[in-house]
């Protein structure tokens, strides 16, 4: 039997401009099961869980439950938990961690400050401070949303752990389940899509170097998905791979086209047209969806350097 993420990769579906979008992530380490909705059936108290949901709503947070690779049996409940915070807007772009014993006290946090990329709060309330170790590689595991990701998410998450790759993380959803495996990259925020291990060993190993990897890339996290596409598209023209120093500053149009402006922190700037589309012929989205659906793909349909001209006085 086909799964959607195979019927995706046989249809040669593309990738680009299909990650989540956050500013910020955070991420709360839960071992255990998971189920659909993680934040509120998991081991989590469903209570804290419905109370993060609302909290982050609107801010520009995206909070996941995240997990070690292996076995997640109860007894291995930590007495502390690992927390992360990741602000992924170029520019701004940090990440911190932080341990708790009460998973509660993330509600004291300032969640619209966090979406801003202010991290005081987050180094105040939970005793945080910046991240001194490798970066993290989020692969997307949870079986209960979608089968794929644990049947080929997990395998991929312990083979990183195994072959010693440091800040591999099992994470409760990233979307795009028909792309499976996929993985977050933080600080950054790049997503990735159909990923293999010796491919995502070198995503990890030029995000040490400030680099970014455009092969099988989705999207960076702190665009909405015209912006993504738009921004790999200008990578890939300009073979630009330093991290930081391409933004989206403008989005004109609505589906299904937009012009998106990127531009680069020595000035130059493209205007790009996006042009949304259904992917055909339909197929699942997911290998729970009851029927077959069209996903939406960003095509980028031109890049267009601006031209800057001085005026000479006469």
């Amino acid at each position: 039997m086909s799964t959607c993420s195979s019927v995706s990769r046989d249809s040669d579906e593309p990738v680009s401009g299909t990650a989540a979008t956050a500013r910020t992530w955070l991420l709360l380490e839960q071992p255990g099961p998971w189920g659909v909705k993680a934040l509120t059936s998991s081991h989590l108290d469903p209570v804290v869980g419905r109370a993060l949901e609302a909290a982050a709503k609107d801010t520009g947070v995206r909070i996941v439950l995240i997990r070690r690779p292996g076995r997640h049996a109860d007894r291995r409940m930590p007495a502390t938990r690992r927390v992360f915070a990741a602000h992924t807007v170029p520019g701004k772009v940090w990440l911190h961690s932080a341990t708790t014993s009460d998973p509660a006290r993330l509600l004291d946090l300032d969640f619209a400050a966090l979406g801003r990329g202010e991290h005081a709060g987050f180094d105040v309330v939970l005793g945080g401070r910046a991240h001194d170790g490798d970066p993290l590689a989020l692969v997307c595991t949870n079986g209960k949303r979608d089968r794929c990701c644990a049947l080929l998410g997990r395998p991929l998450a312990a083979e990183l752990a195994a072959s010693g790759v440091q800040g591999v993380w099992e994470v409760t959803h990233l979307g795009g389940h028909r792309f499976s495996p996929t993985a977050l990259v933080l600080p950054y925020g790049y997503a990735y899509g159909r990923a293999e291990a010796h491919a995502l060993k070198e995503v990890l190993h030029r995000a040490r170097e400030g680099r970014i990897v455009v092969a099988g890339c989705r999207g960076g996290s702190a665009w909405e998905r015209p912006g993504q596409a738009a921004e790999l598209a200008v990578r890939h023209a300009t073979g630009e791979d330093a991290a930081e120093v391409l933004s989206v500053v403008r989005t004109t149009g609505a589906a299904p086209r937009w012009e998106v402006t990127v531009a680069h922190v020595d000035g130059r700037r493209w205007r790009v047209d996006v042009s949304q589309s259904a992917a055909l012929p339909p197929r699942p989205e997911s290998c729970g969806a009851a029927v077959l659906g069209s996903p939406a793909r960003m095509d980028v349909v031109a890049v267009r350097e601006e031209r800057l001209t001085t005026a000479l006085a006469s």
